[in-house]
């Protein structure tokens, strides 16, 4: 597990994705700091959000543990910071990477799962008054991820 995780890192140091970042905490090899950028066309524009990656020891046969460190209003994240994404959960496979994890994520920021939701209330804000639902996600990216 060890030498798939600096493989990943020594990756993300040559080939970053866009507007995300990764890497141990300290020495930890197996707890990771990562980070995202809201997108530009998303009500998380601008918005810096900081991510927690904990590797099990069964990595990469198990998906790492994903949560938001940063306070986030969406339909797929609770107040806990974790992440309904079916990339950590029934679609996992070992062949997925931490630039790839990221890139799911992000793009969970542009297009929420809203059949799938991890915040029923969120989700049905989304559906029946979509400028709130934005202008309150907006509001939150501002107070807590700038």
């Amino acid at each position: 597990m060890a030498k798939r995780l600096r493989k990943e890192l020594a990756d993300l140091r040559k080939d970053p994705p866009s507007s995300c970042s990764a890497g141990p905490v300290g020495d930890d090899l197996f707890q990771w700091q990562a980070t995202i950028l809201g997108p530009a066309d998303s009500p998380y524009a601008n918005g810096l959000f900081f991510l927690k990656f904990q590797f099990p020891p069964d990595y990469p046969h198990k998906p790492p543990r994903v949560t938001f460190e940063t306070k986030i209003y969406h339909p797929n994240i609770n107040s806990s910071g974790n992440i309904c994404v079916d990339v950590l959960k029934d679609n996992w496979s070992p062949v997925l990477t931490v630039p790839k994890l990221l890139l799911s994520i992000s793009s969970l920021l542009t297009d929420p799962n809203f059949d799938d939701p991890l915040v029923v209330e969120i989700s049905n804000q989304a559906r029946q008054d979509p400028q709130k639902y934005e202008a309150t996600a907006r509001e939150w990216t501002r107070k807590y991820a700038m």
